[in-house]
């Protein structure tokens, strides 16, 4: 009867218990019957036993000085080729290497990240070795289940480490239930959120010294910056927002003022002035462009406006914009 071959996943350097008993044994007796190594594929793989020239029904042992000698030799011959290739590319960039020292540019400061896995991996290094304080600018309302994982990953380190957290978000991801349990599994640590009506892109800062910017629309490609005078510029445009935006537990953003108006809705009045679609209104601010929509109905309600060219006229003359925002955009 025909038995189908055991397949074993064996790596150059394992053997199976089994294998290891057999080949033993094998060694000890000085032969070994074929049919008990049927189950340790391995022995006649690794070339450990080999056909008795006076018997087929049985196997001899190689010796073992030999066998390694065997699976030795070809590693050995990679670990050589492998010095002469960097000895090679040693040579090739030794005369750059000359010139990047003594030009110095401040470029060096500044990596593209390509690609979603090094992006993450950047982060994790920086986050992994962040001592003090980091800092973030999270814009927009949509989070997903594997956005929200990584978030964690990342965080909980931090907070177990005593890293201070503060983070920006716009005032939709108040009702994003997924966030707010994101944002309650890290309240036990020193950690801050605030909302504002709108933010630009996205920002980490860790430690003062090295920031991370997204160099595309995609989010495929980022900016690691590690010059001084840049990191130190973006942290002071994050204290410039954080310091107008709302503590995430203060309450709802959106109270009606005295007006009839709402804050979000003067943010919608003040893009729709500036020219501004429906989608463009609606990403900026975070939300969908149903929700967006729903606020401008209710602008026009307000203000009595029949159609859309007629609101844009009775904001400007209405004198809202004109209006300031207690905490320059805070909660009514």
């Amino acid at each position: 009867m025909n038995r189908a071959k055991v397949s074993h996943p064996h790596a150059v350097t394992e053997m199976c218990d089994e294998g290891s008993r057999l080949y033993a044994s094998a060694l000890r007796a000085g032969r070994i019957a074929r049919a008990e190594v049927e189950h340790a594929p391995c022995l006649l793989e690794f070339a450990l036993l080999q056909p008795d020239p006076d018997d087929s029904g049985w196997l001899r042992p190689v010796p073992p000085a030999l066998a390694l000698a065997q699976r030795l030799n070809p590693l050995e011959r990679e670990i050589a080729e492998r010095r002469r290739w960097s000895i090679e590319l040693s040579d090739l960039f030794e005369p750059f290497m000359a010139l990047s020292g003594r030009t110095g540019s401040a470029t060096d400061s500044i990596s593209v990240l390509e690609g979603s896995e090094r992006i993450n991996d950047a982060l994790n290094l920086a986050t992994s070795q962040c001592r003090n304080e980091v800092v973030t600018v999270q814009p927009s309302n949509h989070f997903t289940e594997r956005t929200i994982i990584q978030g964690l990953d990342r965080d909980k380190p931090l907070v177990d480490r005593g890293v201070r957290i503060r983070t920006l978000y716009q005032h939709t991801v108040r009702y994003n239930l997924t966030q707010l349990a994101y944002v309650a599994q890290l309240a036990n640590g020193k950690v801050e959120y605030r909302t504002i009506d709108e933010l630009v892109e996205r920002l980490i800062i860790c430690d003062e010294t090295v920031a991370f910017i997204p160099a595309r629309d995609d989010q495929k490609v980022a900016l690691e910056l590690r010059h001084p005078a840049l990191v130190s510029y973006l942290l002071k445009v994050f204290e410039f927002i954080w310091s107008r935006a709302v503590p995430l537990n203060a309450g709802a953003p959106y109270e009606t003022a005295p007006d009839g108006i709402t804050d979000i809705q003067h943010s919608i009045a003040k893009l729709l002035v500036e020219g501004h679609v429906d989608e463009a209104i609606a990403r900026r601010l975070g939300m969908n462009v149903r929700t967006c929509r729903a606020h401008i109905a209710k602008l026009a309600q307000a203000l009595g406006s029949g159609s859309r060219a007629q609101l844009g006229f009775l904001i400007a003359q209405s004198g809202i914009l004109d209006q300031k925002l207690p905490e320059e955009g805070g909660i009514r």
